[in-house]
């Protein structure tokens, strides 16, 4: 009985490792804060609702090219191991040239042996595909967290903004809120540079 305890301590860090954010890469920081570029300003506000967008150029590709891209790119987005079963594509319309995916994934906080910080992070995609470029949003983001123990839902217009996510001074993340931000500017700036990649 203690060999198998042993051996089932021994897994842990492997099963923990799993659950990691996988897309992740360590950046450095130009004035050494790790945190500035995270501060005021990082999560944009349109008319109150948090939007996260960019027009990535594409030089020689038709918006049917860029659509074709795109879409592909974005079903294997689905599949990806932090994706969670409730992640689909919702629109494809290829006359307007635009795509919308409903994604449910993980985001991991904190993934050490025997703690796992982690919540459910959920937002659409939008891709509008025009000849030359493709405008790229993330909108409508929620966050589903502590679903174990005391499940609870926060809507990023009152949770990661500039008034919510930092401190009063605007020169720190908040304490509790501040690892959702610094987590979501993270996933939404690996997306957008994806797809830049792809459409290069």
């Amino acid at each position: 009985m203690k060999q198998l305890l042993f051996a089932l301590f021994l897994l842990l860090p492997m099963a923990a490792a799993a659950q990691d954010n996988t897309w992740e890469k360590t950046e450095t920081t130009e004035n050494g804060n790790p945190d500035a570029k995270y501060l005021a300003g990082a999560v944009p506000e349109v008319d109150g609702r948090v939007v996260f967008s960019t027009t990535i150029k594409a030089p020689g590709k038709t918006a049917q090219q860029i659509y074709d891209l795109v879409l592909a790119d974005m079903v294997k987005m689905t599949k990806e191991a932090n994706q969670l079963e409730q992640t689909r594509i919702a629109l494809e319309d290829v006359n307007k040239h635009q795509i919308v995916g409903n994604f449910q994934e993980w985001l991991v906080f904190k993934n050490k042996p025997l703690v796992l910080d982690r919540t459910r992070f959920l937002y659409n995609l939008v891709v509008d595909c025009a000849d030359g470029e493709a405008k790229v949003q993330v909108i409508r983001i929620y966050y589903l967290y502590d679903e174990e123990r005391t499940p609870t839902t926060y809507k990023a217009e009152e949770w990661i903004t500039d008034k919510y996510g930092l401190n009063r001074k605007q020169t720190k993340l908040a304490r509790v809120s501040g690892k959702f931000r610094r987590k979501t500017i993270d996933r939404v700036n690996y997306i957008f540079n994806r797809f830049t990649k792809l459409l290069q």
